[in-house]
């Protein structure tokens, strides 16, 4: 992707090379001013780009990776019930803080 003021179909060889290997930012950066000019204004370029997407999803699609949330989801449980734990345990010490205090008159009457 060195080349400098490559034709539109060049651009697009490299934009696919770059979008099978993941590195579409790295070929968006080797884009020289004029470079981005010619496919910002380029209905080919653009419509070819749909296409080399979809070609790519469908024959990549069986190696595509789906990531794992099993991890992040077993994180937040933990999360949450070390919270459970810190509620409870800090529970009793809340009661007695917001409870009103009991006078001597209170505990000696009886109910009616």
């Amino acid at each position: 992707m060195s080349d400098t003021n490559r034709t539109i179909e060049k651009l697009l060889d490299d934009y696919a090379e770059a979008l099978r290997d993941g590195c579409i930012p790295t070929f968006l950066k080797s884009l020289t001013r004029e470079e981005a000019k010619r496919i910002a204004s380029s209905r080919q370029f653009q419509d070819a780009t749909e296409m080399v997407r979809i070609l790519n999803s469908v024959a990549f699609a069986d190696k595509a990776v789906t990531s794992n949330v099993s991890l992040f989801i077993s994180r937040v449980d933990a999360k949450i019930a070390s919270r459970l734990k810190k509620n409870k345990a800090s529970s009793p010490a809340r009661r007695r803080a917001h409870a009103k205090p009991v006078t001597k008159t209170e505990k000696t009457e009886k109910p009616i």
